[in-house]
């Protein structure tokens, strides 16, 4: 395949569709499967670009709309890009912003020509579209970007995306408006093709959507598969509906889609649901949780999550996760001590939390791709035991909408600086 980026698959699984390889990049290569830490304004929270290479990470994610609202086109030009601007050496995939149309939708209205948005910084008004979102990510530089798709919210959603405010289309409504999306994606994905000025600089991915209907999945794939691209992305899951339903899509999608193309499914973070994925085919993984959890006090580990804000871990002395070499658990910083820095509010608890987190997902992917290289898949479990099925991740935590679930927001956020990354 020739390009801006190269897909090389080197090892696959006997047991299901698992496969381990490499994307080469103009930036670098990174493995995968892969989880991509994410960097929603070119900024990883209270993270340094080198702490966040230090824990494994080869490939950041960016977020068009936010950079296009802040600091906007011109400057990002000026700096040739996030790459120079953030001080990030490495690959980076960019999300279109499209997904925004569905997670602010309380503060946008959409048609054929795009999406509207009010500006979270000012209040003007922007309009977000196939050519504009080409722009921004052409100005941004990523080395991977995405086509800009209509991400209808989920039926199964009990609130809408990100906001309490946000409406969901009523059950008659629903039919129609997910086979709307699927059209219209196909439609914007041609737009997007012919406004993207650096199709040798930068690898264009097209998103499969259609809900939960498996049909209309079909015919997302064969519409968006119809477009010669560098790779391809499941979009319009994570977004409310529940693990088994995530499941059902992923594993019915996934093999459907280019073999010899990275697949990547969009915003799914949760351990079980990365190695359900990765089983389906699936290369490429981003989520917010690592991070945007680690703000909150919530960590995850090899056995499970902790709220260290919880008074059991008042004088706990035992590091967030024995079997982690991430900074605050190899540094031996206690359980006791960074829940005191959390009520004391003081940063480092925030940072060390956040940094654990990220190390915890890169540690799992790279027992991934170990299992599937060794061909030994059903020893994961073993090294993982987060991923007995009877685990429910942040059980006692409410995702931004009120809901408490296995959804706990990973591709949501009530706060529109927020919204969707970390």
């Amino acid at each position: 395949m020739t390009g801006p980026v190269r897909f090389t698959i080197e090892s696959e699984c006997s047991s299901n569709h698992a496969r381990t390889g490499f994307v080469e990049t103009p930036h670098g290569r990174f493995a995968t499967p892969a989880f991509m830490p994410v960097a929603t304004a070119a900024a990883m929270k209270g993270v340094l670009p080198e702490q966040v290479k230090a824990v494994g990470a080869e490939i950041i994610l960016n977020n068009a709309y936010h950079l296009m609202v802040r600091p906007g086109i011109e400057l990002l030009e000026r700096f040739q890009g996030t790459h120079q601007f953030m001080r990030w050496d490495g690959p980076v995939l960019t999300d279109s912003g499209g997904y925004q149309a569905f997670s602010m939708s309380d503060m946008n209205a959409i048609d054929e020509d795009g999406v509207s948005f009010r500006s979270f910084v000012d209040g003007s008004k922007i309009h977000l579209g196939p050519e504009s979102s080409m722009r921004v990510q052409n100005a941004i530089g990523a080395d991977i970007i995405m086509a800009f798709d209509d991400c209808p919210p989920s039926p199964h959603a009990k609130h809408g995306a990100g906001s309490p405010r946000a409406k969901l289309p009523t059950p008659r409504d629903w039919e129609g408006r997910l086979r709307e999306a699927h059209e219209r994606t196909i439609r914007w994905l041609d737009r997007c093709v012919q406004a993207h000025r650096r199709p040798d600089e930068q690898a264009l991915f097209g998103i499969v959507q259609g809900g939960t209907d498996l049909d209309l999945r079909a015919a997302s794939i064969d519409g968006v598969c119809g477009f010669d691209l560098p790779g391809y992305a499941i979009g319009g899951v994570a977004v409310g509906e529940g693990p088994e339903k995530i499941k059902e899509v992923v594993e019915f999608t996934a093999p459907r889609l280019p073999a010899n193309r990275p697949r990547y499914l969009m915003g799914v973070g949760y351990e079980r649901d990365i190695v359900m994925a990765v089983a389906a085919g699936v290369d490429m993984f981003d989520c917010v949780l690592p991070t945007r959890n680690g703000r909150m006090a919530s960590v995850f580990t090899s056995t499970g999550p902790l709220r260290l804000r919880h008074a059991r871990f008042r004088e706990d002395q035992s590091p967030i996760d024995p079997s982690c070499d991430c900074t605050a658990c190899a540094g031996g910083f206690s359980r006791a001590y960074l829940r005191h820095c959390f009520f004391a509010k003081e940063m480092i608890g925030p940072i060390l939390c956040s940094l654990h987190n990220l190390r915890h997902f890169q540690r799992l992917l790279l027992d991934i791709r170990t299992v599937i290289r060794d061909d030994c898949w059903s020893s994961l479990a073993g090294r993982w035991p987060v991923l007995d099925a009877a685990q429910s991740p942040f059980p006692d935590v409410e995702g931004p909408s009120g809901v408490t679930s296995q959804f706990d927001g990973s591709r949501l956020d009530s706060d529109p600086e927020g919204s969707t990354k970390s």
